[in-house]
């Protein structure tokens, strides 16, 4: 990509400018794709970084040259023993293991995403504006770290007219239906994303748990969740939770969140479920998958207080006592709730009239305007 892309999106804004309607005079990239700011930088056009997850991951990428300094990873990105870190008082704590590119891949594939993120982050400081979908209140520690991040959010398609494209599945409608049956704060929501897929071992784990639970749930299975594409649940499973359960292969998340029926959200943990959970004042169960989600477990469960972590077996596998156990206690708790519904008033103030988002958002608005 960064081989051919930048000449041809160079081509692409030399021929646009050059013709008789409206030139480009800004460009927003999402700031994992630096290429994008450089050749805007080339073309001595203004240019707009976003970062779309937690201001503290990428505060930590822009630490990269403190992190090789002090000795905690190498100039490749690797780390020379595995050890436990905090870039500032009041972030989370991280481990060596779970930094966002050692997540991803072999050991190849880490260093060269390693690389790209040195590169991008080069490009992101000489942009003109550095955005977050993140809010002062929800990452205080992480903003006043790296102050050139600047928060916007949360972003939430809630907050605007009309209903979200560009899923990657149909969304299935009819689950708001069976939501409105349910009792206040009653239903277990389980999603896990786009992209994290279960061993069938694991799966059926999860799936006798939600059972045992004797609760009402909702769980977004799609049809890639297992590597089985047929007989995913155990023997006469959707028989004997129907009462009870449904399974949907897509939902409208963000209404879901905000449903009164919900308890609390079985999740993943990237970092738009976790601001929609927020913003919902929703508790979570946090399983999380690869790359900043593992960081993003740690800001729901050690620094804001509003979820549980799960143990793994000696196979690695949760397993559906675990499960029973940590929702038990979650739900059993008023504490998570409580905390929940405080850190919501924090985020949603913030994109509030006079909100420090809102400001900041309306002051980069006047600045594209001019």
């Amino acid at each position: 990509m960064q081989r051919v892309m930048p000449g041809k999106l160079e081509e692409l804004i030399e021929k646009i400018n050059q013709g008789e309607g409206q030139k480009i005079t800004c460009v927003i990239a999402d700031q994992i794709s630096g290429w994008i700011l450089e050749v805007a930088e080339k073309m001595k056009i203004r240019r707009v970084a976003f970062y779309p997850a937690a201001a503290a991951v990428l505060a930590l990428k822009l630490s990269i040259p403190k992190l090789i300094h002090e000795g905690i990873i190498n100039n490749d990105g690797t780390a020379p023993k595995g050890q436990m870190f905090q870039l500032a008082p009041n972030m989370p704590i991280m481990k060596t293991e779970h930094l966002v590119w050692s997540c991803i891949g072999d050991l190849t594939t880490q260093k060269i995403i390693f690389q790209a993120m040195v590169r991008n982050n080069k490009a992101t400081l000489a942009a003109d504006w550095l955005l977050c979908n993140s809010a002062y209140d929800l990452e205080p520690a992480a903003f006043t770290l790296a102050p050139e991040i600047l928060p916007i959010g949360p972003l939430l398609a809630s907050n605007r007219l009309g209903n979200s494209a560009g899923y990657f599945w149909p969304q299935d409608f009819t689950c708001l239906n069976w939501l409105d049956q349910q009792p206040p704060c009653s239903v277990i929501y389980v999603a896990f994303g786009s992209f994290t897929v279960f061993d069938q071992t694991q799966f059926q784990e999860l799936a006798l748990a939600l059972e045992l639970s004797k609760r009402p749930f909702l769980w977004v299975v799609r049809p890639d969740t297992t590597e089985k594409t047929c007989n995913l649940y155990p023997e006469g499973y959707q028989d004997r939770v129907a009462s009870r359960g449904l399974m949907v292969g897509w939902a409208p998340q963000q209404k879901v969140l905000a449903h009164p029926s919900i308890a609390c959200f079985l999740s993943h943990c990237g970092w738009n479920s976790t601001i929609e959970g927020i913003s919902n004042g929703v508790p979570f169960l946090c399983w999380p998958y690869f790359a900043d989600q593992l960081f993003n477990e740690s800001y729901i469960c050690d620094v804001w207080k509003v979820g549980l972590k799960f143990n793994k077996n000696e196979s690695g596998i949760i397993t559906q006592g675990e499960l029973m156990n940590k929702l038990d206690q979650l739900l059993g708790d008023v504490g998570f709730k409580a905390r929940a519904s405080k850190l919501k008033e924090l985020a949603m103030t913030s994109v509030k009239e006079g909100g420090q988002s809102n400001k900041t958002f309306k002051n980069f608005i006047e600045w594209i305007k001019s």
